[in-house]
């Protein structure tokens, strides 16, 4: 969970996170000196539920140095740990943790390798609150993304993914070079151009409740032009798979209410 300035939501976050019913829920918070105090924060946390074990671990960047990156630093940290699911969310509740037991429901059950978070699968939905240009702005981006990337993950911008960790190594994370917002459209690229089994699950997408986004849209257009350097970044790469038939991934949407919670082993590390 990447933070920069989320000491308002922070605390209630992290008690509804360690309220679930997982044994195994440890949490990696990567805060990049936040000057609201998120950080020092932070640290209270994790010493208020580290008590016995350590379930929770913070770790400080000295500057903003960019979503992507943040991601990356904490998957490294979960898989050093020996996590077998990771799951990346944002710190101001628009991704809810009443979805983390539905989603691992469904990568166990389905036997999948990425579940989705979705606004746009069937039964997904968006913040009533949110603008029409807001709504249009988005739509229009994952439209773009999949058509100039070619893939069929219908929200390929959607920063709420559970992860197997087999499928995290195999992305080989030291290729992902995305540093802002594109990071997310990078991942979903990969993932479907490297075969692996994707699931998207419906959400209710809620604004954040406290704060401003830091989603301009300025930045929201700097990410659209990036699209076209992963197509060239990753040519290499990908050019085998053509021949290999290993990119024809399953990638469906579930048209299940999302709030209907799977069985999910409750002792599983995430």
């Amino acid at each position: 969970m990447p933070t920069y300035n989320e000491a308002s939501n922070l605390e209630e976050l992290v008690e509804a996170l360690f309220a679930l019913p997982l044994a195994g829920l440890r949490l990696v918070i990567v805060d990049d000196n936040s000057p609201d105090g998120t950080g020092p924060l932070a640290d209270n946390l994790a010493r208020r539920y580290s008590d016995s074990q350590r379930r929770m671990t913070v770790i400080h960047r000295k500057h903003k140095a960019g979503l992507g990156t943040a991601y990356i630093e904490g998957f490294r940290r979960a898989l050093a740990d020996g996590a077998e699911f990771i799951v990346q969310m944002d710190a101001d509740f628009s991704h809810s943790p009443a979805y983390i037991i539905p989603m691992l429901g469904t990568i166990d059950a389905a036997g999948m390798d990425v579940v989705v978070g979705s606004r746009y699968a069937p039964g997904g939905t968006l913040d009533e609150d949110w603008s029409s240009w807001r709504r249009l702005l988005s739509w229009w981006a994952n439209l773009y993304c999949r058509a100039i990337l070619r893939i069929r993950v219908r929200d390929m911008t959607s920063g709420f993914k559970l992860w197997r960790r087999t499928a995290l190594q195999e992305l080989r994370l030291e290729t992902v070079r995305s540093s802002g917002y594109v990071f997310t459209v990078e991942l979903a690229y990969l993932s479907e151009k490297l075969g692996f089994r994707i699931i998207e699950l419906p959400i209710h997408f809620e604004d954040r409740r406290i704060g401003q986004s830091k989603m301009s849209t300025r930045v929201k257009f700097e990410s659209a032009w990036r699209v076209w350097e992963l197509l060239w970044r990753h040519r290499s790469r990908l050019a085998p798979m053509k021949t290999t038939g290993r990119n024809d991934p399953l990638a469906v949407q579930l048209e299940r209410p999302a709030d209907q919670p799977s069985e999910v082993p409750t002792d599983a590390p995430t």
